[in-house]
């Protein structure tokens, strides 16, 4: 605790330093998830990337402290020691306690539990004036509710108290087929309805072919009635392959999986979006080649890769939280105007709505609900996620008309993806009189607000000069060499964010 204190002194005399100064400045983690374009001004950041340490697992009051740099896998295996496990775990394992806090970070327990947000007890904050303040639902309450969603834009996140659950070795994994995208929704309702489940999500194939998936958490063994699987291993198949050959049997099949195996399903492959990998360098994509490749086809490569190659403008990424009634309509346009496949579907609680970034309620049209009424019941999240070749112009007129089609059927986009709203749009969208409310209360106007983190920046990159500039003019004119040299910046390791020093 005493390093943690000092670590957060040092944190409070910086920002300080910028408040005094009347100096805007950014929070800096060191990572991202996010397929946002970004740059960080050394000069005017506050680092917290050195916020990465459990602090203390109390296994009799099952709650844990933790700085908010620690990732989810380093987080599961401190749980996993004294027989605990968050109750919300992101299925990438590189995703941060605190990006899930102030960010949008659900997976398939949200159902039960809500958003990960949702399972934060309290939490210690450095204001924009240097103040260090608790907030929780019973002190600075106003505060800890704000916090949620809102990506750093009102404090500077240095610790939280996270609630955790009972562990359990395996999770007993149902996989139900579905024909239809309605009949996908229904039985994915049915599933949350039941009330034995502990994580739920489903993947749809095609317009024809989709599976749920329900999981129990369990102490079993395995056995010839039900048998063990993995997906961590090289040799092992991707989740969705799995999912997918599974989805074209007349009946569910059920199967034991290892707890880190099903939290951390989706890493090898990032869902399915590795796939695009191998089209993209003309690579077979077979059992032996995703084993030779599989170092590389893990999350916290592949962000790195896709950010450093500039093809996170070659893709159109959505996750969006949608009534459950609307999300069948939104499935539906999506295959009609893309064809992207697949798509996954996750269920998310009521209160889902109130974790991502200060929206206005939703008083739109909804099947069997009263025209005019506040929605006030569950959610059905669409993650759309695929290839998009096309000039610029016509990228963002796709991803406006994404955001268009979302906001009648009153979905809230997660906003680790880039943003194409006009501000006049963003506004319509966000509660921004309660928002400036709570930056003015606690004297965050040195900070960024949340639209100015997220507002479209444009695909812009600055070559340089000479001929390491003119070397990589070249490349920016292939898709191959710039995938080559995104992988190469991702083995390469090193800090993708922020932007080098400049010699004086």
């Amino acid at each position: 605790m005493d390093e943690h204190e000092l670590a957060v002194e040092r944190i409070r005399s910086r920002i300080s330093h910028f408040y005094t100064t009347k100096t805007a400045f950014r929070v800096y983690h060191g990572s991202t998830n996010s397929t946002r374009h970004a740059d960080f001004d050394r000069a005017y950041i506050v680092d917290v990337s050195a916020l990465d340490n459990v602090l203390s697992i109390d296994p009799a009051t099952k709650v844990a402290i933790v700085e908010p740099n620690v990732p989810m896998d380093a987080l599961v295996r401190e749980t996993m020691k004294v027989g605990l496990l968050p109750p919300v775990v992101m299925e990438f394992p590189g995703i941060t306690v605190g990006g899930g806090f102030v960010g949008t970070a659900g997976e398939s327990s949200s159902f039960k539990y809500g958003f990960f947000d949702r399972t934060v007890l309290s939490a210690e904050v450095v204001l924009a004036n240097g103040d260090l303040v608790r907030a929780s639902a019973k002190e600075n309450q106003e505060l800890f509710e704000g916090l949620r969603g809102s990506f750093g834009t009102l404090g500077v996140l240095t610790c939280v108290e996270l609630k955790l659950i009972d562990l359990k070795s395996h999770v007993e994994v149902t996989y139900h087929p579905t024909t239809s995208i309605p009949s996908a929704m229904q039985k994915m309702q049915q599933e949350t309805k039941k009330g034995d489940a502990d994580y739920i999500d489903g993947i749809l194939f095609s317009r024809t072919s989709g599976v749920v998936v329900s999981g129990r958490l369990s102490s079993q063994s395995p056995s010839s009635t039900l048998p063990l699987r993995t997906f961590s291993r090289p040799w092992d198949p991707w989740f969705y392959l799995h999912a997918n050959r599974l989805s074209s049997l007349p009946a569910p099949t059920t199967e034991l999986v290892p707890i880190q195996d099903y939290l951390f399903r989706y890493d090898r492959g990032a869902f399915w979006m590795g796939t695009y990998a191998f089209r993209h360098f003309l690579f077979p994509f077979t059992w032996l080649t995703r084993l030779l490749l599989d170092y590389l086809m893990h999350t916290r490569i592949m962000y790195h890769a896709l950010h450093a190659s500039g093809h996170t403008d070659r893709y159109i990424i959505h996750d969006v939280a949608f009534p459950a009634p609307n999300a069948a309509a939104f499935a539906t346009y999506v295959d009609k105007a893309f064809g992207i496949y697949p798509l996954w579907l996750c269920p998310v609680r009521k209160d889902g709505r109130t974790s991502m970034g200060h929206p206005k309620t939703f008083r739109g049209e909804v099947p069997g609900k009263p025209q005019g009424a506040v929605y006030e019941d569950e959610y059905i999240n669409v993650g759309v996620w695929g290839p998009y070749p096309s000039t610029e112009a016509e990228y963002v007129r796709a991803n406006r008309e994404i955001e268009a089609k979302v906001g009648e059927l009153g979905g809230l986009k997660w906003l680790y993806s880039r943003v194409f709203y006009t501000e006049e749009e963003w506004w319509s969208i966000y509660d921004r009189e309660a928002y400036d409310r709570l930056r003015g209360k606690f004297h965050a106007g040195s900070l960024p607000s949340i639209w100015d983190k997220v507002k479209d920046r444009g695909a812009k990159r600055d070559f340089g000069t000479g001929i390491k500039g003119l070397l990589k003019r070249l490349v920016w004119r292939s898709e191959i060499l710039k995938g080559v040299y995104g992988v190469y910046k991702a083995v390469r390791g090193g800090d993708y964010m922020l932007s080098k020093k400049t010699s004086a």
